[in-house]
Order: structure tokens, then C-alpha cells, then sequence
């Protein structure tokens, strides 16, 4: 039997008698007819549900992986080691069902997994609250740029060109459509230029957003923006990399406004690009204008330990003119896995990660300017990733990488013009000194 019936002659003729319509078309008749296809969609004919399984197979085994390939690969997604109780526990069906928590008094399981995420993000980042999470790192980042908008009553966000650029291609398309200005800030030596900072940030400036470390890896001079931000009374948006937060100074000590990134390290495979979840943490003062919904603690009648909705910010909730953002659902299994991930590993066995990571990276990067035929592209302080130039283009080196199972760099000629022949590399605790070893002889026998 057939899952998808579709509608018969009779069922349709009824349909459209109710409405008032003739013929289906009939129901378009406002899309103007230079946006009609006007033809049939190009699609091949049904198959059988063996068939089916048979070509996804096919198309499946095209697809090759990180238990095939040594991954090098990092710019925003990470291969860190995921402990295997995760997928035991967030497997489990009461886990794997649940979508969000509409009705609290029976959702108490989700809502206290959401309430502990938040605390843990709240300790990590060392800002006062955190929301449930939001789609990924690059959405968290925009809806931190229309607070700071919506806050300070200003129209301009500064951003700096070392921001991952999918993320400021992301911004750009959130903020045209609330009529904001994103201005882009130059980069030098791989940071933030200090100085083109100063000259255009003024009255109008809502909010600077800085990565740190920054889309090479680099760590940024986050003092000196912070006081640049806050003598304009802007904001100070950072986008960080969480695991980076148990090794760095946190990003409420040094005076930033709003944090967000993205946690797939986290405990989240890399499943191809997603699906991933974007985190945001902010101040106290702030909180009302953060986006989708805050859990908090209270207790119940019998005096035990509850959990409710303290804040629901989003259009399902509240009046769609006054909600802050039109996001929706949270990425709650997402949420869930990264949870449990930060405490399986704890403050030890992520600061382990931390450190196991920028020693491994800094060793890759010793080993492969050692006999001078790569240079550092950046002479900059770096946390996992670094950028290093050769002769070779960039795609050229991680097509010959390929032929040995290995997952190579981020080409950085494809978003930075003079950044020829550069490559940002990634290492994760995953990496051990055979494959760094590995990775060096190829890459040196390139040039």
C-alpha cells in the first residue's frame, strides 16, 4: 500500500467547490506569469521501494567520510573526538522523540537538559544567561547583530574581515532585509586592523563583531577592540569557538556584550555540514531582547525542584510584531548531545582537548616550515588552525592529499584575494604524530 495517496478527481472537484474556484490555477492567479514555470518538472519516473533503497545506496557510497579520511580540514566545523556514551544516551527514545517543550509541566526532561546546557554555556563564556541554542554558529551571530540594533537604536554593525566568511555572508542577508548597514573591516597580518576600525566606527556603529580566535585561527586583540567598541557606546559581539574557551581568558572577562558560535565540537558529528547548533550567551541587560526562549529554575506545589519557560521571545509565543526574532524550533537533540558531552568531559577533560589541540597544531606548523619550503602566512599567536603559503594552489594540494586519504586545508584564495597559494590547516586532539608526520611529507613533496 502506497503512504502518499494523492487526491482523487472527486476529492479536488469537492475541494475546489467550497472555495469558490474553478480549476486549481485558479488559485495562483496572483503570481505574476513571469515567475510560471510553464512546463512539466523535469523528473524521472517513479520507482519501487527496492529500487529506491538500491540507487540511495549508490549514491550513499560516493559519499566518503572521517573514519576513511584523515581530516586537516577545519574554518568551522571540527573533527574532535566524540566519546560513544553520547550516542547511547541521546538515543534514547525519550531523547530522540522529543521535539519542544510547548506544554512545560510534561516536558520537564527536555527543559532541564535545556537548563543545564545553559548553565554550562553561561560558565564557559562567563555571561550571565544563555538561550536554548539557536540553528548554528552563523544565525547566532546574526540575531546577535539585530540585538545590538534593536538595543542601542543604531543602524551600522562593523564586522571584521577575519569573521568566517560564510558567517558575514550570512549577516549580510539577515540585516538588508531590516534595512542595517554591515560594514566590513579590513584585516592585517591575518587580525583585525586596529586602525581602519577607529575610522569607521562612529555614532551610528550598534555593534563590532570579532571572531577570536579569528577565522585563521588567530587570536585577537580583544582588549583593544573592547575599549574602541564601548568609547562609541556600541556593542561588542564576539564569535568564539567554544572548545578554545577552556585555554583562553573568557570572553566576559574581557568586557564582550553578546558571545555566540557554534557547538558541534560539542559532541556533534560533522554529518556532512550540518545539522549544528549555534549558541549565545549575553549580560543580564540584555536578556529581554535575546531571541528564542530562556529555561529557568523554580519549584513545584509540593515544593520540588521544577523547570519552566522563563522567557519566550519568539513569534509563536508572543505577538509576531513585538517577538525579537521569527526564529523557531531550537535544535534540541543538538543541545542534548552537547550536554552530555560537556559533562562527560568536564573542566579537565576539555581543557585536555584544548591543549591537546593547539600542541598538536603548533607541532604541524613547526614541522612544515622546518625546511623553509612553506612559510607562515600569519606570524600571529594561533589556537588549532594556521594558515601556510607554498607554490602549489591551494585546491591543487588538497586534490593530491585526497589520492592519499587525507582531508586537506581550507583553500583561502576562494574569499581573500592575495592569499594565493595559502592553506589553513586544522588540528584537532584527534591527530596523532604519524598522521601529522604524514600530512608534512606529502605536502613538502608537492613543491
Amino acid at each position: 500500500m502506497h503512504r502518499y495517496i494523492p487526491n482523487t478527481d472527486l476529492d479536488i472537484k469537492e475541494m475546489l467547490d467550497v472555495v469558490g474556484v474553478k480549476s486549481i490555477d485558479s488559485l495562483f492567479n496572483d503570481i505574476p506569469d513571469y515567475l510560471i514555470l510553464n512546463r512539466e518538472l523535469c523528473l524521472n519516473n517513479g520507482l519501487s521501494e527496492l529500487e529506491i533503497e538500491n540507487r540511495m545506496n549508490e549514491l550513499s557510497v560516493k559519499n566518503r567520510d572521517t573514519k576513511e579520511l584523515t581530516c586537516f580540514l577545519g574554518a568551522g566545523a571540527y573533527d574532535h573526538y566524540i566519546p560513544s556514551i553520547i550516542k547511547h544516551l541521546a538515543g534514547r527514545s525519550e531523547f530522540y522523540t522529543a521535539y519542544t517543550p510547548y506544554q512545560p509541566e510534561i516536558s520537564q526532561g527536555t527543559l532541564q537538559v535545556i537548563f543545564e546546557y545553559q548553565t554550562m554555556i553561561c560558565n564557559l563564556t562567563g555571561m550571565d544567561v544563555s538561550n536554548a541554542s539557536l540553528y548554528d554558529g552563523a544565525t547566532a551571530c546574526a540575531e546577535g547583530a539585530i540585538m545590538a540594533t534593536e538595543s542601542t537604536r543604531r543602524s551600522t554593525v562593523l564586522v571584521s574581515k577575519t569573521v568566517n566568511p560564510e558567517t558575514r555572508k550570512v549577516l549580510h542577508s539577515y540585516m538588508q532585509f531590516r534595512n542595517k548597514k554591515v560594514v566590513e573591516v579590513d584585516l592585517s597580518d591575518g587580525v583585525t586592523d586596529i586602525d581602519k576600525l577607529k575610522g569607521l566606527i562612529d555614532q551610528d556603529t550598534a555593534a563590532v563583531i570579532i571572531q577570536n580566535p579569528n577565522f585563521f585561527g588567530i587570536i585577537e586583540n580583544m582588549e583593544e577592540v573592547e575599549k574602541l567598541t564601548h568609547d562609541n557606546k556600541a556593542l561588542l559581539i564576539s564569535s568564539v569557538d567554544p572548545v578554545s574557551l577552556a585555554l583562553l581568558k573568557k570572553p566576559g572577562e574581557t568586557g564582550v556584550d553578546i558571545v555566540t558560535g557554534d557547538a558541534q565540537s560539542f559532541g556533534n558529528n560533522l554529518n556532512y555540514g550540518g545539522p549544528y547548533l549555534g549558541f549565545m550567551a549575553t549580560t543580564t541587560k540584555l536578556m529581554r531582547k535575546m531571541p528564542g526562549r530562556i529555561v529557568g529554575q523554580s519549584l513545584d506545589e509540593d515544593g520540588k525542584r521544577a523547570f519552566v519557560l522563563t522567557l519566550q521571545a519568539r513569534e509563536q509565543h508572543i505577538r509576531r510584531f513585538k517577538a525579537t526574532s521569527n526564529i523557531c524550533s531550537n535544535q534540541n537533540l543538538n543541545v542534548l548531545i552537547a550536554t552530555i558531552y560537556m559533562v562527560t568531559m568536564g573542566k579537565k577533560g576539555l581543557r585536555e582537548v584544548a591543549i591537546q589541540s593547539t600542541q598538536k597544531a603548533h607541532y604541524a606548523m613547526n614541522k612544515l616550515i622546518e625546511n623553509g619550503i612553506y612559510k607562515l602566512t600569519f606570524n600571529q599567536p594561533f589556537f588549532k588552525e594556521f594558515a601556510v603559503t607554498g607554490q602549489q594552489d591551494g585546491s591543487m594540494v588538497n586534490k593530491e592529499l585526497l589520492k592519499h586519504n587525507i582531508l586537506g586545508g581550507y583553500n583561502l584564495h576562494k574569499d581573500y584575494s592575495g592569499l594565493e597559494n595559502s592553506i589553513l590547516l586544522c588540528v584537532t586532539e584527534k591527530r596523532t604524530k604519524q598522521e601529522i608526520d604524514q600530512l608534512v611529507k606529502l605536502m613538502e613533496g608537492m613543491e
